[in-house]
Formats: structure tokens, C-alpha cells, sequence
């Protein structure tokens, strides 16, 4: 059960790595954009932090993905996830760069006969999106439940990797549905903390600690 951050804001993704309970990182195009770095110094960046499951998206053409996959591979080692696309050219790189030992994501996956042929290009994630299926009117949790079903029937061991979270409560539910691993912005990160009851609690305590005497 392992937590990922989504975000490529490297100052932020510092602060939640060390409460210990972040296992990894996913970065997009869209989320390079916004932290105005180059990829490749966001990279560095976050292996120098520590992080060991680092996703890196490539993009192009079969050959250029691969290419430029294992150029990532090289450069950044053991945390290097490469992620990409659910298309014909993206399983092709992703059956290649899988023989040469790199881990894979395959993004962009929408429904359990796309997660077969991920899994059988050798994918070690792959990410159905559950906000945009939920977007579209589709059980974006039922998704995640089948394609781990799935795997688990066929002793598949590609793992799911569910993305495009918008509430604790989808990532939640993500997990209770077999996903063994759940990315999502830090928003989402820091709200899996609270909890009224909980803030009611430690208003009582520290209430009646106060009564005897005691304080924090």
C-alpha cells in the first residue's frame, strides 16, 4: 500500500517526504510546466531527496521514447519509473525498455482490456484514471477493482498504480478496490489527516488536561 505524490513542485515533495509515508513521485508534461524547471533538474532534484520511485515521462514515437527512456535510465538509475502513453508505440517502448530491466508505467489507461495489454508488454504499473472515467460517467473505482481482479486471477504482476485522485475518499476506495499504489496532489495528501472527531478529541483532552492542572 504505497502513496505517491503528483506534483513536480520539488520544494513540496521535500516537506512530505520527511513524514516518512511518501513512497514515490508521478510528473507530467503539465506539471513540468509548472515548476518552470528543466525535467532533468527536477529529476536530480528528487533522487537527491531521496525518493526511489521517481515516474519520467517520455514522449514521440517508438523509438524515440525508448531512446530517450533509457537515457533516463542511465542518468538517474534505481528510481527511474519511465512512463508512457497506453498506445501502440508506448507498449512497443514499454515491452523493450521491460527486457532491459526499467521499470514502466503505462499511463493513460481507461478500461481492463487496455491493462492486459500493458501487462503483457511487461508494464510494472499501470494508471487507470479515476477522475476522468468518473468524468465521463464511468465508474472510474470499478475500473481499478477489475483490472486488479484481474491480475490477481492470472497471477499478473504488474501492479496498479490508480491516478487522477480528487478526494481521500476515491483514494480510499482505490486501495480497498486492490490498487497497490495511489498518486495524488498534496492537497489530497494532507486532508487524509483530518478527521472532526479527531479534532473534537484533542479539544477534550486538552480541556481536561487543563483541568488538573497539566498543560502540553
Amino acid at each position: 500500500m504505497k502513496i505517491f505524490l503528483d506534483t513536480a513542485d520539488t520544494e513540496v515533495i521535500k516537506k512530505y517526504y520527511e513524514t516518512g509515508l511518501i513512497d514515490g513521485v508521478t510528473t507530467n508534461p503539465t506539471l513540468m510546466m509548472k515548476s518552470g524547471k528543466n525535467p532533468d533538474d527536477v529529476y536530480q532534484e528528487l533522487k537527491d531527496i531521496g525518493l526511489r520511485d521517481i515516474s519520467m515521462e517520455v514522449v514521440g514515437d517508438a523509438d524515440e521514447m525508448i531512446e530517450e527512456g533509457i537515457r533516463l535510465f542511465n542518468e538517474f538509475g534505481f528510481c527511474t519509473t519511465i512512463k508512457v502513453p497506453m498506445t501502440r508505440d508506448g507498449l512497443k517502448a514499454c515491452s523493450i525498455l521491460a527486457d532491459k530491466g526499467v521499470r514502466v508505467n503505462v499511463t493513460l489507461i481507461f478500461c481492463a482490456a487496455q491493462a492486459i495489454l500493458a501487462a503483457k508488454a511487461g508494464a510494472y504499473y499501470v494508471s487507470p484514471f479515476v477522475g476522468r472515467l468518473d468524468d465521463q460517467s464511468v465508474a472510474g473505482l470499478e475500473v481499478v477493482r477489475s483490472i486488479s481482479e484481474l491480475y490477481r486471477i492470472q497471477g499478473a504482476p504488474t501492479q496498479v498504480l490508480s491516478a487522477s485522485i480528487r478526494s481521500v475518499q476515491r483514494a480510499v476506495r482505490s486501495w480497498y478496490n486492490g490498487a497497490s499504489v495511489v498518486t495524488m496532489p498534496p492537497n489530497i495528501f494532507d486532508q487524509m489527516y483530518d478527521h472532526i472527531l479527531t479534532d473534537k478529541g484533542l479539544e477534550i483532552f486538552d480541556r481536561d488536561w487543563a483541568s488538573v492542572g497539566l498543560t502540553k
